[in-house]
């Protein structure tokens, strides 16, 4: 028989997916709606062009920007009672959340300059609206980052710096890449093919654990990586700050106690962690968080 929180978080599942289907479907009917205008403009430019320009074919746009009329994010409550490792800060808004235009996430360290971060929302808006959440908790300013994985990559978010921490809910993966293609077979066997990295240096993807029940724990890729089998679900692309990076994922590291050498020898501490206003997209109506 299934646990109650196997049966949380197969509703919640189930709820986003028919959320993210019903806005692909609003989107496709959009772009139906404005391909058959452009085919018959030239017959209907003295009818319809008054009628489009006051906005009469913009209704299913604004009701797909709306995010008010709707739950976007499903937040999957997790118990402190089951692990100890968790921090209560409430869940985030379910509504009212931005789901086109960009957020940038700036991650201030106590290594070199800033680290910035640019989020698309149309691809990540819970993870973006995790994110921003958080921040206005303070959830990340002076923790450590715990790790520099022998995948490439420094391992940021835990509060209690043990892999287990995070907030009091999860949220499931929303840009989660594909496996790598099977590489063709190189006309020179001295030239090797070139393939796109999965995660290319200055990915931040979320880590969960187990995979895909994500909360506040990311990586901030310092090299290629390509899994056979992607498991981090991808948040946005470092546009500035990546020397910081690269001097981060220069640290000597040292045993952390477990056996594995990932615990940077020089502390990594995260002094604050901020998210932007969502930009160039529709503004949605404001949302008030629930606390548990």
């Amino acid at each position: 028989m299934a646990s109650s929180k196997d049966r949380q978080r197969k509703l919640a599942r189930a709820k986003l997916d028919r959320q993210m289907a019903r806005r692909a479907e609003k989107t496709q009917r959009r772009r139906r709606i404005q391909a058959g205008v452009g085919a018959g403009l030239g017959l209907l430019l003295i009818v319809g062009g008054v009628a489009w320009l006051s906005g009469a074919f913009d209704k299913d746009d604004t009701q797909t920007n709306n995010a008010s009329d709707s739950d976007v994010c499903a937040w999957v409550p997790q118990s402190v009672a089951s692990n100890t490792s968790l921090k209560e800060v409430g869940t985030p808004p379910t509504k009212g959340i931005p789901t086109s235009g960009t957020q940038t996430m700036t991650i201030t360290t106590n290594h070199g300059k800033p680290i910035v971060v640019s989020m698309d929302l149309t691809s990540v808006p819970c993870s973006a609206a995790s994110f921003s959440y958080l921040s206005g908790k303070k959830f990340f300013d002076n923790t450590e980052c715990h790790e520099l994985t022998t995948e490439g990559a420094v391992h940021c978010g835990d509060p209690t710096g043990t892999g287990q921490g995070g907030p009091t809910y999860s949220f499931y993966d929303e840009n989660l890449p594909s496996a790598p293609p099977t590489p063709a077979p190189s006309p020179s066997a001295k030239v090797p093919p070139k393939i796109a990295p999965v995660y290319p240096k200055g990915t931040v993807a979320l880590i969960g654990n187990p995979p895909g029940t994500n909360g506040s724990q990311f990586l901030i890729f310092f090299k290629d990586f390509s899994p056979a089998d992607p498991k981090y679900s991808i948040v946005g692309r470092v546009t500035d700050g990546m020397d910081t990076v690269a001097a981060i994922g220069a640290i000597p590291t040292v045993d952390n106690g477990s056996g594995s050498k990932v615990k940077p020898k020089d502390k990594i501490v995260v002094q604050s962690l901020t998210v932007s206003a969502a930009t160039g997209g529709a503004t949605p109506a404001p949302a008030t968080s629930s606390q548990s």
